[in-house]
Order: C-alpha cells, then sequence, then structure tokens
C-alpha cells in the first residue's frame, strides 16, 4: 500500500467514539482455558471501561462545542445551518448514551458471572465476537436468526 493511502487509512480525530474500542490487544485464549475465566473477563472489562471513558469524553466535548458554537446568527440560512449541525450532533450523543447504557449492563452481567453466554440459547458466545462486539447478548445463530424474523415482521 503507498505511503499515502495508508496515512488516509488512519482515522482522524472526528472517528466516531462508539467504534474506538478497537484500540486492544486481542486475547489469545492457552490451549485448555477454561471459557471466561477471570483473565478473560478482566480483558473484557478494561474493552468496555475504555469503550464508555471514551464515549464518556466525546459527550464533554459536545457539551462545550454547543457552549462554545452557540450564536444568534442574523442570517435565517446560517441559523439553520447551525440547528442542523446541532440537531445531527444531539442524535449521535443519544445513541451514544444508549450504548453507554448497553455498557453498563454488560459489565454488570461480567460481575454475575453471565457474560460471554448467549441469553437465547445459552451457548459460548465465543472471544472473537466479544471482542468485535463487546455488548453482544446472543450467539451469532441467534442473532442471525432474531434479524430474519425481524426482517420478516416488519416486511
Amino acid at each position: 500500500m503507498p505511503r499515502a493511502a495508508k496515512k488516509a487509512a488512519k482515522p482522524t480525530a472526528k472517528a466516531s467514539a462508539s467504534t474506538e474500542f478497537k484500540n486492544f490487544e486481542p486475547y489469545k485464549p492457552k490451549r485448555g482455558e477454561k471459557y471466561m475465566n477471570e483473565k478473560q473477563r478482566d480483558h473484557f472489562k478494561i474493552i468496555l471501561s475504555k469503550w464508555k471513558a471514551e464515549l464518556m469524553q466525546e459527550v464533554d466535548r459536545t457539551v462545550s462545542h454547543m457552549k462554545d458554537e452557540a450564536a444568534n446568527f442574523p442570517d435565517p440560512a446560517d441559523r439553520a445551518t447551525q440547528e442542523e449541525e446541532f440537531s445531527l450532533e444531539l442524535r449521535t450523543r443519544d445513541r451514544e448514551r444508549k450504548l453507554i447504557k448497553k455498557i453498563d449492563s454488560t459489565m454488570e452481567r461480567i460481575e454475575q458471572d453471565d457474560y460471554g453466554y448467549c441469553d437465547a440459547c445459552g451457548v459460548e458466545i465465543g472471544i472473537q465476537r466479544l471482542e468485535a462486539r463487546p455488548t453482544a447478548s446472543m450467539c451469532i445463530d441467534c442473532k442471525t436468526l432474531a434479524e430474519i424474523k425481524e426482517k420478516q415482521e416488519l416486511g
């Protein structure tokens, strides 16, 4: 890959905090290691804590940005642009607020030793799937079936 393309592929500071949890060392289970042992739970606690901290920082940045940028523009088009920008930002923060709640409930599941097992069938979700989506509560098969059912019901 050319150097210019590598530089362009790097995430910018404006990258959404909801995708920044991927900056971690993947867990490599040892042969014969018990699933969701203390070490693995600690691994996911760290991932979730960092992810939540990044989301909280983003919330703080939004509040300060909205305070700093709030202005009463005389031009209606400028005012509308600012309102639309704020609206999009608030919608994003609302989604992240819901994600923070989901992270909190996932942390609670870790504390209750219920993390890593499918809510629907009870099978192990798997380390790699949990690293891809740490808040996953279903194995890939059950999640796929749920999505198919949802698509059929909604048309």
